[in-house]
């Protein structure tokens, strides 16, 4: 196992920015940044043993300055939309950046989490990122306390562990927003992936991709990933899709207890790379890309839709809003949030 550091270029401001890489004996790497503590590539050996970048993104700093697809994005302090871009707790009124139309998506597309410069401190086969956000910046009360660690390990797994501290209740919902294609990035589209889940509801939604309230199986239609499966359906004839261009929702996990649980299976066609998904929170919003905007991605790649898809372990989306969601706030007498998610690859 090894961790090096190297200058990955500087901010506006003239700071230097690093990038980590961890690497092990099996010819995987996993390369981080602490700005944003963004993941900017995971290499992975295919069947023949031939290593590809399996993860959209950029080859420079300046380019995750923009970055409004998210690529690799550390999202907080509060990941997916929320209604109105306004909420109340314990009494107090919030606003939030309103950003995408009448709601808010992901915090803040310029002053969210994924484009702060984070603190690191690279362990033997790990980097901890931590930063503190103070009380009330961009909608959120209590002063918090929040850090991410990769690791890796020599069984090809990449472990994400989040915790974040409050002196006040806040909304806490982190997310990695990491875009996969299990042949290489910048080989195409990815709708002839295979995709299990492990989930049988999922969170139906209203124009605008806010969800409705209600929690509905996915037997019958096409959003059940029960059985494996992405581009047979995504042009199907069903409302939920039109209203959203294609995947991009919530999937409910089943038997959620807080415990570490495989939720998610995919793997590329061509290159035959299986990835696994473990997380310990309730839900995952499978993206499938539908509106990437077509730009240069790594290594000359063109980007378009559909070529990444992202499964973004997570609280629901507008939780704030519907009592019968499991609930995203921490701190004060509520406690610190902490979740683990791993992408691992066969």
């Amino acid at each position: 196992m090894a961790v090096t550091k190297s200058v990955f270029g500087k901010s506006p401001e003239g700071r230097e920015i690093s990038l980590y890489t961890l690497s092990n004996s099996k010819g995987m790497q996993a390369k981080v940044t602490d700005l944003g503590a963004n993941l900017v590539g995971i290499l992975v050996p295919d069947v023949q043993g031939v290593t590809a970048d399996v993860t959209l993104g950029f080859d420079s700093v300046d380019r995750y300055y923009k970055n409004y697809s998210f690529f690799g994005a550390v999202i907080g302090p509060c990941a997916n939309r929320t209604a109105g871009a306004a909420y109340t707790l314990d009494g107090v009124d919030y606003r939030m950046d309103q950003n995408d139309g009448p709601n808010n998506l992901h915090t803040h597309i310029e002053l969210g989490f994924h484009k702060r410069i984070w603190d690191a401190v690279p362990g033997d086969n790990s980097v901890t990122f931590s930063l503190e956000d103070e009380d009330g910046y961009l909608g959120f009360p209590g002063h918090k306390k929040v850090s991410v660690t990769y690791s890796l390990d020599e069984e090809n797994a990449l472990r994400l562990h989040y915790h974040a501290s409050s002196d006040k209740r806040t909304i806490f919902n982190l997310t990695n927003h990491s875009y996969f294609n299990l042949d290489g990035q910048g080989t195409g589209r990815i709708e002839d992936h295979e995709l299990w889940l492990g989930a049988s509801h999922f969170t139906p939604v209203v124009p605008g991709s806010i969800p409705t309230g209600e929690i509905c199986a996915v037997a019958g239609t096409p959003m059940d990933f029960t059985q494996p499966k992405i581009g047979r359906y995504i042009e199907a004839d069903f409302e939920q899709l039109k209203l959203t261009g294609g995947y991009d929702h919530n999937f409910c996990i089943d038997d959620w207890d807080g415990s570490l649980k495989h939720i998610a299976t995919a793997k590329g066609p061509k290159s035959g790379r299986v990835m696994k998904v473990y997380t310990t929170l309730p839900g995952v919003q499978f993206y499938a890309g539908n509106f990437i905007a077509p730009e240069e991605g790594k290594a000359g790649a063109v980007y378009d839709n559909r070529t990444g898809f992202a499964l973004e372990t997570q609280y629901y989306p507008d939780t704030i809003h519907h009592e019968n969601f499991p609930s995203y706030i921490f701190g004060g007498e509520n406690g610190d949030y902490d979740s683990v998610t791993v992408y691992k690859f066969e």
